[in-house]
């Protein structure tokens, strides 16, 4: 079967230390690898995956230009760039159309970057990522540390749903890291696409089920995580599953095809 892995991250060589250090004690985790594009690479083969989407969030609105200007410097054919977009980056238009040129999608990670997905001062950002047709991919649910105020929790994913309908999302984390009873309620069944990062492995096997049986296959996407998880380990785990391979091979591949026009 062919696999894609719908959410990777890495760094620049420079800072690729700095962030290890910052991350690891931010999450309390050990990455699975250090972050850089080579490293990456490295595992996809291990894993045999044929493309990987990449994606290095901006936690502030200065960084969008410099983080972007080196994902689209990358020229890897096996890369799927995410680009980097901040909500309160005064230049978000033009860099929109820039995005929109040089990248498949963008990534928001709204802990992080310090806003409420569905903070009502920044819709006018969804309305030009909904009228320029970029999907937007986006952590949704805890941190693994700090467990109290989601800002993108599946509630707060359903007012945008609800607000911008033609906005393309991938909720990361089957739409609600540790909340996924939330996700179930709020978004199984709706115009949303859900990666399984950090999340298909940890699940209680009826609620993976229950979002198999509510939400279907045709908007689940394989996602690791990487470097924060060992892609082997959740492929083994869609294999195993019992389902037929129709469905594993939409998971692992085929969605994130459909949704990406790749």
């Amino acid at each position: 079967m062919e696999i894609i892995d719908s959410h990777c991250h890495i760094w620049p060589e420079k800072v690729v230390e700095k962030v290890k250090y910052y991350l690891e004690n931010l999450l309390g985790i050990r990455m699975v690898s250090l972050p850089t594009a080579d490293n990456l690479l490295k595992y996809m083969d291990e894993a045999e995956i044929s493309k990987s989407v990449v994606s290095s969030v901006a936690s502030r609105a200065d960084q969008v230009l410099s983080i972007n200007n080196w994902l689209f410097s990358l020229h890897q054919e096996r890369f799927v760039i995410f680009a980097s977009m901040h909500p309160f980056f005064n230049g978000f238009k033009e860099e929109l159309k820039r995005i929109k040129d040089n990248a498949y999608a963008i990534k928001f990670q709204p802990d992080f970057q310090n806003f409420y997905f569905d903070d009502k001062s920044i819709f006018y950002v969804y309305e030009e990522i909904e009228k320029l047709q970029i999907p937007l991919l986006v952590h949704c649910g805890m941190q693994l540390k700090s467990k109290t105020d989601p800002k993108s929790s599946p509630e707060r994913i359903l007012t945008i749903l609800n607000k911008f309908p033609s906005l393309k999302i991938i909720g990361a984390h089957m739409g609600g890291f540790l909340m996924w009873e939330e996700s179930l309620r709020f978004l199984a069944g709706k115009n949303i696409y859900f990666d399984t990062s950090d999340s298909i492995r940890r699940m209680r096997r009826d609620l993976l089920d229950n979002f198999f049986s509510q939400h279907g296959f045709d908007k689940i996407i394989f996602g690791s995580d990487f470097p924060l998880e060992d892609s082997k380990k959740d492929i083994q785990f869609i294999n195993s599953l019992n389902i037929i391979d129709e469905n594993k091979q939409k998971i692992l591949s085929n969605n994130i095809k459909k949704f990406l026009n790749i």
